[in-house]
C-alpha cells in the first residue's frame, strides 16, 4: 500500500487549489476537530464501537485517538482508517483539510458497500424462506391429496412401481445351489479344529448365570465367528444360562462401521430421523415430529451382538458403546421432540424419555494386538486368544471338509494344502477350488454323467496352487541333521509364529583388526543381541574375538522384535568358533545377558507353533518362561534352560 501521508502531500504539491494558508488553517482548527469527531462517529456506527477500539489499540492509536492535539487526532485516524501503524510521521497543519477530504470518501464507500451487503442479505434470507414455505406448501397439498384419494393406509401403486415389483419376483424365482462355502461351514463345536481351549473358554463364560463382554484374539480363518455363534446355541440349552431359546445373535463386520459427528445414521447405536430434512415417516413430518430408529445394539437385547474385526471400529464410536454398555440402554435426542405435545405417539414418546433396551453380551473379535484395542473396552471385557493352527490341524480340516463334500481326495493332499496355509477358511477354499478342477476334467474326460465320480487329484491342488500364485507358508525346515553355524532362532509377529534360519562365519585376520558384520534389516535390538552375544563367547570359549571377522546374517532378512535372538546368535558364533556342529531340529529363544543368563522373552506360544510348523522337534526356551507353556505342548520337547552352558549341551548332543 503506498504511504497515505507522502499521496496527500505528492497532490497538494500538484493542486494550487486545495492549498490552506496557515492563517487561515489555525482560525478553522476548532471546526477541523469537529469534522474528525463526526467522521470517528460515523466509523463507529460502520463497524462497532468495540472493534474500533480493538482496532486502534492493534494499531498503536488509541492513545493518538485520546489526544486534543489536531495533528496526532489526524495521525490516529490515518492508522486507524488504513490499517498501517508505519505512519508515524506527524501531517502538517496545512496539509489536515486534504487529508480529512480523503477520510471522507474512504468512509463513504464503506458505508456504500456495507448498504449493498445489507440489502443482498435481506434479500436471500427472504428468497430461502419464501422457497421453505412454498416446500411446505407442496408436502401438505401431497399429503391431503393422497389421503384423500386413497386413505392414510392405502399405499399408491402405478405402472412403474408394479414392473419394479414384478421384475424383484422374477429375480426371486431364480436360485442358484447352495454356496460351496456354506457347505463346507463347521455346523459343530466339535468340527472346530484344534480351538478346543478357547471354546471350552468361550462355553465356561456364556454359559454362567452372569455372562461376561468377550474379546477374541487370533489369526484369521480359525473360527471365532462360527464359535461364538455355535458356543450360544449350545448355551441356550443350558439350565444356568440367562439367555432365552430365541436369543438373538446380530453380527456385523467392524470395519463398515463409522461414527458420523452430525448423527444423521448410526445403524449401530440408533439415529432420530427428524422432520422434513432427514425422513420421518410422512404422517409424523407433516405435524413435526421427529422420529427415532433403533440400531443393532437394541435388536441384540436379550442376545449377542458380535463386532468381527472390532480393532477396526472408529474409536469414538468405541467410546459411545461403552456408554451403552453401562446404561444398558440408548437414548434418543432431538431438537424437534417436545415432550408437552399431545400428537406424539406413545412409542416415540417412550423412546425419547426412557430410551431403547440394549441388554446384551458384546462379543468383540480381532486379528489386531490387544493393545490396539480401547482400554475401557478392554476394562471391561473378558480376553479368550485362538490358537493358530498346525499342519495336522488343517490335514483335518481338509479331511472333514471332503466328506462333506462327497469327494474322495489321494491321500498326499491334505498335507500337501497344509504346506500352502495355516487358516482353516483359506485350506477349505483351496479344497473347494481343487473340487471344481477335478469336475472340470472329469466332466471332459467322461462321456455318460450318469455315474459320475470325483477324485481331486495332487496335480489338481498343484494347479490351483500356479493360478492362485500360493507359495509354501513355511521355508525354513527342521533336520535331524548336524551344521556348523547354522541355527534356528524362533520370532513371532501378531499370533504367529516362525522360524528364523540364523548362519554365521568366521574368518581368521591380523591380530586386533577383526570386524562384526551383521544384516540390518534385522532390527537394531538384534544388532544390540550380536554384541551381547561376542562378550558371552568370549568368556566361554577364551578367544580373543577382535581376531576375528565375524559375520551373523538372517537369512531372508527377517525381522527380529526384541532381543530374544541372544541365545540363538551365541551358540551359533560358538559353533562357528570352535568348528562344532550344531543340531538342525532344534530351534531356541531366549534373551542373552553378558554374564551368559538366559533371560525371558514374550510370545513362547506362538513361537513354539512356529517351530512346530516347520517340523521341530526340541524348543529351548528360558526357564523363567517354563509355566508359561505346558510340557510336551504340540507334541515338542521343551527344555528350559537358565545358563548358555546348559542350552550349549542341549545343541551340542550327538544323538
Amino acid at each position: 500500500m503506498i504511504n497515505f501521508f507522502n499521496k496527500i502531500i505528492s497532490d497538494n504539491t500538484n493542486d494550487k487549489k486545495r492549498k490552506f494558508s496557515k492563517s487561515d488553517l489555525s482560525n478553522c482548527q476548532e471546526d477541523l476537530k469537529n469534522q474528525l469527531n463526526a467522521l470517528l462517529d460515523l466509523y463507529n456506527d460502520v463497524i462497532g464501537s468495540e472493534k474500533v477500539v480493538l482496532k486502534a489499540a492493534r494499531l498503536g492509536a488509541l492513545d493518538l485517538l485520546k489526544s486534543e492535539d489536531l495533528a496526532e487526532k489526524t495521525m490516529a485516524f490515518m492508522r486507524l482508517t488504513y490499517e498501517d501503524p508505519t505512519i508515524t510521521e506527524i501531517p502538517k497543519i496545512e496539509d489536515i483539510p486534504q487529508i480529512i477530504n480523503e477520510i471522507e470518501e474512504y468512509l463513504a464507500e464503506l458505508c456504500a458497500r456495507r448498504a449493498v451487503e445489507d440489502r443482498l442479505e435481506r434479500k436471500i434470507n427472504q428468497k430461502i424462506e419464501d422457497r421453505h414455505q412454498d416446500y411446505i406448501k407442496e408436502i401438505r397439498m401431497q399429503v391431503l391429496q393422497e389421503e384423500n384419494e386413497y386413505g392414510e393406509d392405502d399405499y399408491i401403486e402405478n405402472p412403474q412401481t408394479l414392473k419394479k415389483y414384478a421384475i424383484l419376483e422374477k429375480l426371486e424365482s431364480k436360485k442358484l445351489t447352495k454356496s460351496i462355502m456354506e457347505i463346507l461351514r463347521p455346523d459343530s463345536l466339535e468340527e472346530i479344529i484344534g480351538q478346543e481351549k478357547a471354546i471350552e473358554a468361550l462355553k465356561a463364560k456364556l454359559s454362567s448365570p452372569y455372562p461376561q463382554h468377550l474379546i477374541l484374539y487370533g489369526p484369521p480363518g480359525v473360527g471365532k465367528t462360527t464359535a461364538a455363534r455355535l458356543v450360544l446355541e449350545t448355551a441356550k440349552k443350558m439350565q444356568s444360562t440367562p439367555f432365552a431359546k430365541d436369543a438373538p445373535f446380530v453380527e456385523v463386520d467392524g470395519t463398515t462401521l463409522r461414527f458420523d459427528p452430525r448423527e444423521i445414521a448410526n445403524p449401530l447405536l440408533g439415529s432420530v430421523h427428524d422432520p422434513i430434512y432427514q425422513g420421518s415417516r410422512k404422517d409424523l413430518a407433516e405435524i413435526g415430529i421427529p422420529e427415532p430408529k433403533p440400531g443393532l445394539v437394541t435388536d441384540a437385547h436379550g442376545g449377542i451382538l458380535f463386532i468381527d474385526e472390532i480393532g477396526e471400529m472408529d474409536l469414538m464410536l468405541q467410546n459411545k458403546l461403552l456408554k451403552v454398555l453401562e446404561d444398558k440402554r440408548v437414548y434418543f435426542e432431538s431438537a424437534y421432540y417436545d415432550p408437552t405435545a399431545s400428537n406424539i405417539p406413545k412409542y416415540i414418546k417412550k423412546l425419547f424419555e426412557e430410551g431403547a433396551p440394549a441388554d446384551f453380551i458384546l462379543i468383540g473379535a480381532t486379528t489386531r494386538a490387544s493393545y490396539d484395542i480401547v482400554p475401557a473396552v478392554r476394562s471391561r471385557s473378558a480376553e479368550i486368544y485362538f490358537e493358530p493352527l498346525t499342519s495336522e490341524h488343517i490335514e483335518k480340516i481338509v479331511n472333514n471338509g471332503a466328506k462333506k463334500l462327497g469327494v474322495e481326495i489321494e491321500a498326499e493332499i491334505p498335507k500337501l494344502i497344509s504346506e500352502y496355509t495355516i487358516e482353516g477358511r483359506k485350506a477349505i477354499n483351496i479344497l473347494a477350488d481343487a473340487y471344481g478342477m477335478a469336475l472340470m476334467r472329469v466332466n471332459s474326460d467322461i462321456d455318460d454323467k450318469c455315474d459320475l465320480k470325483v477324485v481331486i487329484t495332487v496335480q489338481d491342488v498343484h494347479k490351483v496352487a500356479q493360478i492362485s500364485r500360493l507359495t509354501s507358508y513355511t521355508n525354513s525346515k527342521g533336520a535331524p541333521t548336524f551344521e556348523i553355524g547354522k541355527i534356528f532362532g524362533l520370532g513371532v509377529s501378531g499370533y504367529l509364529g516362525s522360524v528364523l534360519e540364523i548362519e554365521t562365519a568366521v574368518f581368521k585376520t591380523e591380530q586386533g583388526k577383526g570386524t562384526v558384520r551383521f544384516n540390518d534389516t534385522a532390527g537394531s535390538m538384534a544388532k544390540d543381541s550380536v554384541f551381547n552375544a561376542l562378550a558371552v563367547v568370549r568368556k566361554i570359549t577364551g578367544e580373543d574375538l577382535s581376531n576375528y571377522d565375524i559375520h551373523v546374517n538372517v537369512i531372508g532378512g527377517g525381522q527380529i522384535d526384541g532381543p530374544s535372538a541372544g541365545m540363538a546368535i551365541v551358540a551359533a558364533i560358538i559353533s562357528a568358533v570352535t568348528e562344532k556342529s550344531l543340531r538342525q531340529d532344534v530351534a531356541v529363544t531366549g534373551e542373552i545377558s553378558i554374564q551368559g543368563l538366559v533371560k525371558a522373552v514374550g510370545g513362547v506360544f506362538e513361537k513354539a507353533y512356529g517351530a512346530k510348523q516347520s517340523g521341530i522337534s526340541t524348543m529351548i526356551i528360558p526357564i523363567e518362561n517354563k509355566n508359561d507353556i505346558p510340557e510336551k505342548y504340540l507334541g515338542l520337547d521343551i527344555r528350559p534352560v537358565a545358563k548358555i552352558e546348559e542350552a550349549l549341551e542341549i545343541l551340542f548332543a550327538k544323538n
